[in-house]
């Protein structure tokens, strides 16, 4: 399935949050956004998800409007992982992960045995089995992450977008959650991840979006997007881009660092 933004621009009130973006994301091809804060990564990300309705342009999925589509067809479709995501109710994990099959359930419906066992899983993959009976709101922040990584999958969607899916996560399970985002694009899925860490980025990603105030600065494979120059202007840091052997690396300093140098 190929998505595409087209035009797309967000203006909330006197605000304007994102101008002239045109996007397209293939089959087999896992997108990073990235740039500072406030660029409008994840009010993009909103807008891909059909969650937030642009000022301006269009958004479509196969050449045909997003909006054309029904919601279940759509909830099945497109998988969408918030930022730093709560769970408020009281549910155990494996409740929370159930309702990733909403979508595929007729009303008042039950799950039956391939749901349970896509459930089990989504859990595996995630490795949160061991978490089944607790209950969400006792889990730490990066299980809680894991657990919604694993509810994301079990809905099985096409095209997944997550916004800082890493963030909460130690050194394995964020190198876990990526490589796990990466082989759904290798089977012939799709993705848009939200990153902040630009080595990481680097690493998995087939091609990265540049953001900076709403604009879109630079699109293309991570050696072309993550060059010093263009670092220095939109992050404000100094950095060294390696490449060699083991893939590409950013080595970067603030500016207030290598002004006390």
């Amino acid at each position: 399935m190929i998505l595409q933004a087209k035009n797309i621009a967000l203006q909330l009130g006197s605000a304007s949050i994102l101008n002239q973006i045109n996007l397209t994301l293939n089959d087999g091809e896992l997108l990073g956004l990235i740039g500072p804060n406030g660029a409008g990564k994840t009010s993009l990300l909103r807008i891909l998800a059909h969650l937030q309705k642009p000022s301006r342009g269009e958004l479509q999925l196969n050449n045909k409007p997003v909006s054309h589509l029904d919601r279940k067809q759509l909830a099945q479709t497109i998988g969408y992982l918030a930022q730093g995501a709560p769970a408020h109710w009281p549910l155990h994990v494996r409740r929370l992960v159930e309702l990733g099959r909403l979508p595929y359930l007729a009303p008042w419906s039950k799950l039956c045995d391939n749901d349970h066992r896509i459930v089990e899983q989504a859990m595996t993959m995630a490795e949160v089995s061991h978490l089944a009976n607790r209950i969400v709101s006792t889990l730490s922040g990066g299980e809680r992450m894991r657990v919604l990584i694993a509810r994301l999958f079990a809905t099985q969607p096409t095209i997944i977008l997550a916004d800082e899916p890493t963030a909460a996560l130690d050194p394995y399970h964020q190198l876990h959650t990526m490589e796990l985002l990466r082989e759904h694009c290798d089977r012939g899925g799709s993705g848009v991840v939200v990153m902040h860490d630009l080595n990481i980025a680097a690493r998995f990603c087939h091609r990265l979006l540049l953001l900076h105030h709403g604009e879109m600065v630079s699109e293309g494979s991570a050696l072309h997007v993550l060059q010093p120059e263009r670092l220095q202007q939109v992050y404000g840091i100094s950095a060294q881009v390696l490449n060699n052997d083991s893939g590409l690396s950013v080595i970067a300093h603030s500016r207030a660092v290598n002004e006390q140098r």
